[in-house]
């Protein structure tokens, strides 16, 4: 099997998204399972190579349909945003928010080409995206505009552990609030649903919410009220899902492969649980789109932006995870 390309938009400028965009296109690990496709400024990809005297060459390419991947080049879609005279690497900035966007915006139109197989993102800054007006705070609400897709799923993935959340960016109160029946149904179906895009099959295990998931009454009504008869609900209509399995010790199972998934009910519940595990090898995928998109879960560490010591390992491991699926992964 062919090995497939994956488009990388290079993030912010500013800040370390170009350094791990290179470093990971040049990584041989990443070089035996996919074809890196940088999408940014080759301008700012050249800085870094100077500035870091990488011997690597830029190859800019306009159409990667069939193209051979040489050891050495780095290759590049170019959309050339960045006046190089303006940019300081570390310093918040519009004209840098505004090409991350372009840069995002890109790799959706080379998917819908077919030219890109899967799509792994860098970190940009949602500072820059402000001061340029881009009326997003992120990825996920980037990418849900660009393909019209209401309310994407994010999974989290770390070795045999994959994780699914209930809720994102709300506050500890708003999460428990959200915790209900039809919501917890919801969510057992679309995370089957995503598995299923992935070629995964198996069970999803639901984390409880309270400690030793409520101890039927004794520590909470959640799991008495809301998240049981879900679960009890969704297996009559023939879904592979148990639970609820405490949280203090759902994600350590996890870890062994016993379950295909694992539905966390809250943002920290799941992100504590796999990044204090691994920080730089949790990685994110975004489903429920018309393409399959992995991430890192770092930010843009502008404090160390042109200091040659940001760490690729999560680069990487985005690019591999997408290498993993992409064969597998069925476009809605």
């Amino acid at each position: 099997m062919s090995k497939p390309i994956i488009g990388i938009p290079i993030g912010d400028p500013a800040g370390i998204g170009p350094e791990i965009a290179i470093k990971s296109a040049i990584d041989e690990r990443v070089l035996k399972m996919a074809n890196p496709l940088l999408i940014g400024d080759t301008n700012v990809l050249q800085q870094i190579i100077d500035l870091y005297k990488l011997d690597v060459k830029i190859v800019e390419v306009d159409d990667s349909r069939g193209l051979e991947f040489e050891w050495g080049n780095v290759y590049v879609y170019p959309v050339q945003n960045i006046d190089m005279e303006k940019l300081v690497l570390g310093k918040v900035d519009a004209m840098c928010g505004q090409a991350a966007f372009e840069y995002i915006k890109t790799s959706v139109e080379l998917s819908d080409k077919d030219y890109i197989k899967a799509i792994a993102t860098t970190p940009i800054n949602k500072e820059s995206l402000k001061a340029a007006n881009v009326p997003f705070i992120g990825h996920t609400e980037i990418f849900a505009s660009l393909s019209n897709t209401n309310d994407p799923l994010t999974m989290f993935e770390i070795e045999k552990l994959r994780v699914f959340f209930l809720s994102r960016h709300v506050s500890l109160r708003q999460a428990i609030d959200m915790v209900k029946k039809e919501r917890v149904m919801d969510y057992i179906k679309r995370s089957h649903e995503a598995l299923a895009r992935l070629g995964v099959k198996g069970t999803i295990a639901v984390a409880g919410l309270n400690p030793h998931s409520g101890e039927h009454g004794l520590f909470g009504w959640e799991e008495v009220e809301e998240i049981v008869p879900a679960i009890e609900e969704m297996q009559r209509k023939g879904y592979d899902v148990i639970g609820p399995v405490p949280a203090d010790s759902i994600f350590a199972i996890g870890l062994s492969g016993k379950w295909a998934a694992i539905l966390s009910l809250y943002h920290d519940q799941g992100h504590i649980a796999t990044k204090t595990y691994d920080f730089h090898r949790t990685i994110s995928i975004t489903n429920g789109m018309p393409f399959l998109r992995t991430s890192v879960d770092h930010g843009t560490a502008m404090d160390i932006a042109g200091k040659n010591i940001a760490n690729e390992i999560s680069m990487s491991e985005a690019i591999l995870l997408a290498a993993k699926y992409a064969p597998f992964f069925k476009k809605r």
